[in-house]
């Protein structure tokens, strides 16, 4: 396999949330992924993102025994 490594873009809230939104009214994700050329896991975090918190932010995401561990990380530096 000879295939070149995508070049890493972001993207801002306004467009992941109106991804979602799109999504949440019956636009498969596999239309999505092909429209604007997106990645499956791309989308999918942010659906999952959304529907969690209603935030795109890794920090407002997190599972309390993740905040636990930085935490704990934090400690020992």
């Amino acid at each position: 396999m000879n295939q070149q490594k995508r070049a890493r873009r972001s993207f801002s809230a306004d467009f992941k949330a109106q991804m979602v939104k799109l999504y949440q009214q019956g636009k498969s994700r596999s239309e999505l992924v092909k429209q604007y050329d997106l990645t499956p896991s791309a989308l999918d975090r942010w659906i999952n993102q959304s529907s969690k918190s209603g935030s795109f932010k890794t920090k407002d995401n997190r599972t309390p025994e993740e905040n636990e561990l930085i935490a704990l990380r934090k400690e020992l530096k």
